[in-house]
């Protein structure tokens, strides 16, 4: 029941506006939450944690193979195929594993039976502890097509006895952005005050609307100016559930792999504050939308 076990999605529109930064700060702040980085491509809130006592798990998926003998060069898995992975030449069927999708319907489709399936590595799912924080991250092998398998297997291993389950997604809005908020709760969206972060952040508060997950902003490097985002927020009547100043000791603490929690009292009260909105906001709205 959403409430008991919130899950927390926390996304951007682009890398650098500071949603690890908030997400990693929230988990330190929790009573024995959960923290998981599904930035599989470049996932980076483990070098925060630093988390001890690690345990990997190989994420595999089906590719297909070949028998020459049995393929009589129908090609109607290459017609199949929209990704291109399947090629016919030299008469041999050639199998291009960096751009298979692993859907499985070559090996449906072959009339001869001549394509069976083999486990191929594409990366791993690390789980550890970093004091009172259980840390899940998924690592994307270079060069493989797509970390949607791993992603799925990041939430299948979500835990339900824990009050907070923060889920810190990859930045953007393409199809690994959607996998990573299907269980989500409440979305956070943290943005940049600048026309350029309102652009990024329009992108990410479309695709929640689209998924009709509740949602709120986060506004990070908050200056004594003019604040597009805001007004873009108040715009659309969209929640801003907190606003993080610019600070740079925060940012060199965070470019630093530190979290800020854990080393000064003045920010650990802040992000505990902003955690208490979050949650006091994301609990009203399950509520309403159970």
């Amino acid at each position: 029941m959403p409430g008991s076990n919130l899950k927390i999605a926390f996304l951007s529109g682009k890398g650098g506006t500071g949603k690890t930064l908030v997400s990693v700060n929230l988990a330190a702040v929790a009573q024995t939450p959960v923290y998981i980085d599904c930035d599989v491509e470049e996932p980076n809130g483990y070098l925060f944690f630093k988390p001890e006592h690690v345990e990997s798990e190989k994420i595999t998926v089906k590719i297909p193979v070949a028998d020459d003998l049995l393929c009589n060069g129908c090609r109607k898995c290459v017609e199949l195929c929209k990704f291109n992975a399947l090629a016919y030449t030299n008469n041999k069927l050639v199998v291009f594993d960096e751009v298979c999708h692993s859907c499985g319907g070559c090996a449906l489709l072959c009339p001869e039976s001549a394509l069976s399936e083999k486990e191929k590595i594409i990366g791993q799912v690390q789980r550890g502890v970093s004091e009172k924080v259980t840390v899940v991250t998924g690592m994307l092998n270079t060069g493989e097509s797509s970390g949607i398998p791993i992603i799925k297997r990041l939430l299948e291993t979500m835990p339900d006895n824990h009050e907070f389950t923060f889920i810190d997604c990859p930045p953007g809005s393409a199809c690994i952005v959607m996998e990573s908020i299907r269980e989500a709760d409440y979305c956070v969206l943290v943005a940049e005050p600048t026309l350029f972060g309102v652009h990024n952040l329009n992108m990410v508060y479309e695709l929640v609307r689209l998924f009709d997950k509740p949602r709120g902003v986060v506004l990070n490097k908050c200056l004594e100016r003019e604040n597009p985002a805001e007004k873009f927020c108040l715009g659309k009547g969209i929640r801003i559930l907190g606003k993080i100043p610019y600070d740079d000791e925060l940012g060199t603490l965070n470019s630093n792999a530190l979290i800020s929690v854990r080393e000064k009292d003045d920010f650990r009260k802040m992000f505990s504050n902003l955690l208490e909105t979050v949650a006091k906001e994301a609990r009203r709205e399950t509520a309403i939308n159970p």
